[in-house]
């Protein structure tokens, strides 16, 4: 690096095809970091890593768009995977996960066990095995976003899977805050946003949900990618969860994310 270069800043995204992730990447490609982008569908992979070069201006096939951004394949619940993963990207800076299992709204007395592997192997176990296969390459003055959800803050009826997943997530969040220190560590906890993580609830649902929140409406993606941009690149926090929700949290809000 010559004098008056700035240091590249690479960033690696996991969930990062869709959604959050995805918006995250679009962000954080503005900002100047090299991002990677990961997750388990090829096909939506593909189609993530064209979005991001394309919106960066210089095309698809454009060679700057190529050098900031990185497209790959991996099974965040498989450590086999994740090692593999983290051997080709090679050393990083910030490591941003959005890995979630969809659905988990459901009544006590219905409650499986089946669903309550699910949401803890969809939603805690690839973040807890990805941050630790992330430990050999991530800077040592690096950083860590998890991101979980305003269900853990929440009370409402149906909750009882999903709000334990996520707080799950963000009690890890603080106290890896500490052990990984100087590393940083956060999460962010969105509340009903306009993602594809809906798909699974009758039409409507979200909208419905979040009108009853004080700003009554749901967020946006980008507006959750701002908040993991702030975490990101601010040195001087760590061991926060910082919510994105639209002050759901100051109530009780049905089938909340």
């Amino acid at each position: 690096m010559t004098e008056g270069q700035q240091a590249v800043v690479r960033t690696v995204i996991v969930g990062g095809t869709t959604g959050i992730g995805l918006a995250t990447a679009e962000l954080l490609l503005t900002r100047g970091h090299q991002v990677v982008v990961a997750g388990r569908n090829q096909e939506r992979l593909a189609a993530a890593v064209k979005q991001l070069r394309e919106s960066r201006g210089a095309g698809a096939e454009g060679a700057d768009a190529e050098g900031a951004v990185t497209g790959l394949v991996v099974d965040a619940r498989d450590e086999e995977s994740l090692r593999g993963f983290f051997a080709e990207v090679g050393p990083f800076d910030h490591l941003v996960v959005t890995v979630t299992a969809r659905g988990g709204v459901t009544p006590f007395d219905r409650m499986t066990a089946d669903e309550v592997r699910r949401h803890s192997e969809g939603k805690l176990l690839p973040h807890l095995l990805t941050v630790r296969e992330a430990l050999g390459t991530l800077s040592p003055t690096g950083s860590v976003t998890l991101v979980g959800a305003v269900s853990s803050q929440l009370s409402s009826p149906g909750l009882v899977v999903l709000a334990p997943a996520n707080a799950a997530v963000e009690t890890a969040a603080r106290v890896l805050a500490a052990e990984l220190a100087p590393r940083r560590v956060n999460a962010i906890a969105p509340g009903v946003i306009e993602t594809d993580w809906w798909e699974w609830a009758p039409e409507g649902a979200a909208a419905a949900t979040a009108s009853t929140t004080p700003l009554g409406r749901a967020g946006r993606a980008d507006e959750v990618a701002h908040a993991i941009a702030f975490v990101v690149e601010n040195t001087y926090t760590t061991g926060v969860v910082l919510p994105v929700d639209g002050g759901a949290r100051l109530g009780t809000v049905n089938a909340a994310s």
